[in-house]
């Protein structure tokens, strides 16, 4: 299948539906418009998320319980809106159901992804890797950015995912081995963070929000200096914008800001920005391109 692939493949890996817009909503719609291959693989289907309109309050988990299948729906609108056109569920829709945050009893479901056995997980990712031959792959850090069990497990998943893709010992039946050249983790530099809410500050009553959420709210913010790539900007942070909006369960956007269920606003980064975990830098830092220095 490489011969009918782009030269350049790019593999997401994120716990639900509205992760992979408000992280790499920008990087996404600009690798798919410039003809990479982008492939996103979403572990859960965000069944235990909450419900922002009050219309739809009946999809929750504590009612209907059919949040999961309406999030596939906006989560295919969203990829509409950014041109990807390979998104996909870890292991099929419902293989793994959200496991709420941490601490929480939906952490002992045994269907939960937070209890998946790990190498089985992985193994799934394992056929998405071979099948489509990545050189950049991008997730959350070891924390998954803010403690989520579903993002930590989503960060493991994709580790042990490109480790076990590589071996050809394993699970020869899912492909030919291949290896990931660049591994990349979801950050904020913390300077782009504190310009971002004193910007939402200054809208004041502009902006239609309660309350504003703290810089230390944010998943995955970091000192300025552990930043080793920056993606993004306009025309890309529209289509962003415009994905966010998609996720109409999740997601309230209001011009350059949004807020999720807490109704706390928070800035919308147009710029994304990435720390190299694994590979080598192909130009000077901050890169503008994953994949500097790769070739086809």
């Amino acid at each position: 299948m490489t011969g009918q692939l782009p030269s350049r493949r790019l593999l997401l890996v994120h716990a639900h539906p509205d992760d992979e817009s408000i992280n790499n909503g920008a990087t996404m719609a600009r690798y798919a418009a410039e003809g990479a291959h982008v492939t996103l693989v979403t572990c859960t289907l965000g069944e235990e998320g909450e419900v922002i309109p009050p219309g739809l309050a009946h999809l929750a988990a504590d009612r209907d319980d059919t949040l999961g299948r309406h999030r596939a729906g906006e989560l295919a609108a969203a990829m509409r809106v950014l041109g990807v056109t390979d998104h996909r569920f870890l292991g099929g829709p419902g293989r793994y159901r959200d496991s709420g945050m941490m601490g929480v009893p939906t952490n002992d479901r045994p269907d939960c992804f937070w209890r998946a056995d790990l190498d089985e997980a992985a193994s799934h990712l394992v056929a998405v890797v071979r099948e489509v031959r990545p050189q950049v792959l991008v997730t959350y850090d070891e924390n998954g950015g803010y403690g989520h069990p579903d993002h930590i497990q989503a960060h493991r998943v994709a580790v042990r995912g490109a480790e076990l893709a590589a071996d050809p010992a394993f699970r020869p039946d899912l492909g030919a081995p291949h290896t990931i050249a660049k591994v990349y983790w979801n950050c904020i530099p913390r300077s782009a963070a504190e310009e971002g809410f004193a910007r939402l500050r200054e809208a004041g009553r502009e902006a239609s929000f309660p309350g504003i959420a703290r810089v230390d709210d944010l998943p995955g913010v970091v000192p300025d200096e552990e930043v080793t790539a920056s993606i993004g900007g306009d025309p890309y942070a529209r289509l962003k914008a415009d994905a966010m909006r998609a996720h109409v369960t999740q997601i309230a956007v209001d011009g350059p800001f949004f807020a999720l269920s807490n109704d706390l606003g928070q800035p919308l980064f147009g710029a994304e920005c990435y720390r190299l975990a694994r590979g080598t830098a192909g130009a000077p830092l901050p890169e503008t391109d994953l994949f500097a220095g790769l070739e086809a």
